[in-house]
C-alpha cells in the first residue's frame, strides 16, 4: 500500500469515529500525529550521533513510549496502552506538550510547543486511534528516503480534501515551479544569502531551497557550511495545519530544530515593527490570492498602498520591508496583478520604480487544478539601490515575458497530468546571466520583450501638459479662494445691507469659478492619468506568437469584464466633460 492510500484509508477509519467532523478536523488529527512518529525517528538519528541528547518531549509522551506497537513474547505486535486508556492518556499528552511544556528551556521546546498550541485531539474511540497508529507504523517510515520525498504527494491530497471541506486559499505549489522558481533565484550557500517564504504553506520553497543549499555542498565543505543551511531559511505561515505541515516537513529534510517557521500572519504585524536587520536576500513565494485579511490587518500601511487584498498587501511588503537592496525575488502572482489598475497600479508603478521586473514567465491555464483554473505568473525581480536625491528614478528599463506552452499533446494540466520540471529546461537555456542585464536572451515565438523606460518616458512626457495644466488650474483655484475668504472677512463687523449684498454676490460668483477651476483641473488630471496610466497593465500580448482566437468561457469572461471597465472609464470621462461644459456656460451667463 502506497503513502497516499495509506492516508486515505486512515482518513476513512477516522470517519467512523464520533468526534471527528469533517476533513478539516479528520487532516488536523493526522498532522499532529505525523509530527510525532517523524520526530520520534528523527530524535533516533540524534540519539545515534549524540549519546547525550535529551529529547524536549516528555518521556512516556514519545511516540515510542505509548503509540509505537512493539513486539510480545510471540513476536507479534502490539499496542503499549489499551484502547480503553489512550484518549485519556493523549488528553494528559496534550496538556503536558502545550500547557507545561517550557518552551524557554530551548528552540527545540519552542517548536513542540508551537505545534501543540493550536493542536487538538478530536477522536472519541480509542480503539479506533489504535487503528490509525497501526496504520502509521505499518506502512510510514521516514527513515525510508522514498516516504519522504512522496510526503508532498500526501501533502497535495490533504490540501485538495481541506479545499473540498471549504478551506480555500491553500494552494499546493507543484514542485517544478518550487524547484524552477529557486533555481533561477539561485541563493548561494558560499554567501550565506538568506531565503525567505513569507505565506510558506507546507514548505515547498523551502524545502526547494534547502535541496539547492546542499547541492552546493562538496566533499571540501566544512561542517559549519552544512548547518549554515538551517540558518539560512526561514519561513512564516499563518495557519495552523499548513504550519504543522512545514515543520514537519522540516524534519523530514534534515532541519533539526525548525524554529526560524513561525506561525503568525505575515500581514498582521504592524507596518513600521519590520527592521532592516529583519531582510532578507532571497524571497520565493505564492502568496494566497483571491482572499482578504480581516478589518484592522494592514490598516497602518502607507495610505497609497492600503488594501485588503492579501496578495496585493504581499507585494507592497516584500518591496518595501522584506528584500534587502540587491535582493532577489521571485514571486508567483495570478493575471489580475498584470492588468489590475487602482491599487495595483499604484503597487506596479512602486515595483517597477524601486526593483528591476526583470522576467515574468507566463503560465498557461491548470497549472494550479484543481484549487483554480486562474492563470498565473511568475515573476522575477531584484530591489534596487537607494535614490536619495529625490528624483523618480526607475530600475526597470526592460521586462522579458516568457510565455511556457503546455507539452506536446496537453491542452491543459490535471492532477494525473502535473507540469513537470523538464519542461522549464527551454527558459532556463534561454534566461542568460542578470549580471550582464540578460544579453543573451533572444526573442522567439515564446519570448519577447518590452522596452519599458521608453515607454514610461513618453507617455510622461504626454501625459505632462495635462498635469501642468491641472497643477496651474489649482493654483489658481487656491488664489481665488484666498479672495473669497478674504471677501467673507471683509463682512464681519458690516451693517451696510447693500455693502454685504454686493460682497455675497462676488462670493457667490468666485465659488462658480473656484468650482469650475477645480473640476477643469480634476479633468486635466485624468487626461493625463490616462495616457500614463496604462504603462502599467502588462498584460501583454506576445507580438512573435501566433494569432489564436479562444472560445474559453473564462478567457472570454475575463475580456468582457476589462471591456466593462474601458466603457465604465470613457462614460465618466463623457460625464466630467459635460459637467465642465454646463459649468462655464453658467459662469459666462453670470458674467
Amino acid at each position: 500500500m502506497n503513502l497516499s492510500t495509506t492516508i486515505k484509508s486512515i482518513q476513512d477509519i477516522m470517519r467512523k469515529d464520533d468526534g471527528v467532523d469533517g476533513d478539516a478536523q479528520r487532516l488536523g488529527q493526522l498532522t499532529w500525529m505525523l509530527f510525532l512518529k517523524v520526530f520520534d525517528q528523527r530524535e533516533e538519528e540524534w540519539e545515534d550521533d549524540d549519546k547525550d541528547y535529551v529529547s524536549p518531549i516528555p518521556e512516556q509522551y514519545r511516540w515510542r513510549n505509548w503509540a509505537a506497537y512493539v513486539p510480545d513474547e510471540n513476536g507479534k505486535k502490539k499496542p503499549q496502552i489499551a484502547g480503553s486508556e489512550l484518549i485519556p492518556f493523549v488528553t494528559d499528552m496534550f496538556n503536558a506538550l502545550k500547557v507545561d511544556l517550557d518552551s524557554t528551556q530551548g528552540p527545540q521546546h519552542l517548536v513542540i510547543k508551537q505545534v501543540f498550541e493550536d493542536a487538538n485531539n478530536y477522536m472519541k474511540s480509542g480503539t479506533l486511534m489504535l487503528s490509525v497508529i497501526e496504520k502509521l507504523e505499518d506502512a510510514i517510515d521516514f527513515h525510508d528516503f522514498k516516504t519522504r520525498s512522496s510526503l508532498g504527494d500526501v501533502y497535495e491530497q490533504m490540501l485538495n480534501d481541506l479545499r473540498g471541506a471549504g478551506n480555500s486559499g491553500e494552494f499546493y505549489t507543484p514542485r517544478a515551479i518550487t524547484s524552477f522558481m529557486v533555481a533561477q533565484v539561485n541563493p548561494s550557500l558560499a554567501k550565506r544569502e538568506s531565503v525567505l517564504d513569507p505565506a510558506c504553506g507546507t514548505g515547498g520553497f523551502l524545502t526547494a531551497a534547502i535541496d539547492h543549499f546542499r547541492n552546493q555542498l562538496s566533499t571540501k565543505s566544512s561542517a559549519e557550511d552544512k548547518h549554515a543551511i538551517e540558518e539560512l531559511i526561514r519561513g512564516i505561515e499563518k495557519k495552523q495545519l499548513p504550519h504543522l505541515l512545514c515543520t514537519t516537513n522540516m524534519l523530514l529534510h534534515g532541519i533539526d530544530v525548525p524554529s526560524q517557521i513561525e506561525h503568525r500572519n505575515t500581514l498582521g504585524r504592524p507596518w513600521n515593527d519590520w527592521r532592516a536587520h529583519e531582510k532578507v536576500d532571497c524571497l520565493i513565494t505564492n502568496p494566497p490570492f483571491g482572499g482578504y485579511e480581516d478589518d484592522g490587518v494592514g490598516a497602518d500601511y502607507p495610505s497609497d498602498l492600503r488594501t485588503r487584498e492579501t496578495a496585493d498587501m504581499f507585494i507592497a511588503l516584500i518591496i518595501k520591508k522584506l528584500l534587502t537592496e540587491n535582493g532577489r525575488a521571485a514571486v508567483v502572482l495570478p493575471d489580475g496583478f498584470l492588468f489590475g489598475d487602482g491599487i495595483k497600479g499604484t503597487l506596479k508603478q512602486l515595483l517597477l520604480r524601486e526593483c528591476k521586473l526583470h522576467t515574468i514567465i507566463r503560465l498557461p491555464k491548470g497549472v494550479f487544478a484543481p484549487y483554480t483554473t486562474i492563470k498565473t505568473n511568475l515573476l522575477f525581480f531584484t530591489k534596487g539601490a537607494t535614490i536619495n536625491d529625490g528624483s523618480e528614478y526607475f530600475h526597470t528599463d526592460t521586462i522579458w515575458f516568457y510565455e511556457h506552452p503546455y507539452p506536446s499533446g496537453y491542452k491543459s494540466y490535471s492532477k494525473t497530468k502535473p507540469i513537470q520540471l523538464e519542461e522549464f529546461k527551454a527558459e532556463q537555456d534561454w534566461w542568460g546571466s542578470e549580471d550582464n542585464d540578460f544579453a543573451d536572451r533572444q526573442p522567439n515565438e515564446y519570448a519577447f520583450k518590452i522596452d519599458f523606460r521608453t515607454r514610461r518616458e513618453t507617455a510622461e512626457a504626454a501625459a505632462k501638459p495635462h498635469w501642468d495644466s491641472a497643477e496651474s488650474l489649482n493654483n489658481e483655484a487656491a488664489v481665488l479662494d484666498s479672495e473669497l475668504r478674504r471677501l467673507r472677512s471683509s463682512m464681519t463687523g458690516s451693517t451696510d445691507a447693500s455693502q454685504r449684498k454686493k460682497i455675497e454676490s462676488q462670493i457667490s460668483t468666485l465659488r462658480v469659478q473656484i468650482d469650475t477651476k477645480r473640476l477643469q483641473a480634476s479633468d486635466a488630471k485624468s487626461a493625463g492619468d490616462r495616457l500614463y496610466w496604462p504603462i502599467y497593465d502588462l498584460d501583454l500580448k506576445n507580438p512573435n506568437g501566433p494569432e489564436e482566437e479562444s472560445h474559453d468561457p473564462d478567457l472570454l469572461l475575463e475580456k468582457y469584464e476589462k471591456l466593462l471597465g474601458q466603457i465604465e472609464e470613457t462614460q465618466n470621462h463623457l460625464k466630467s466633460e459635460l459637467g465642465a461644459a454646463l459649468a462655464d456656460q453658467v459662469t459666462n451667463e453670470e458674467v
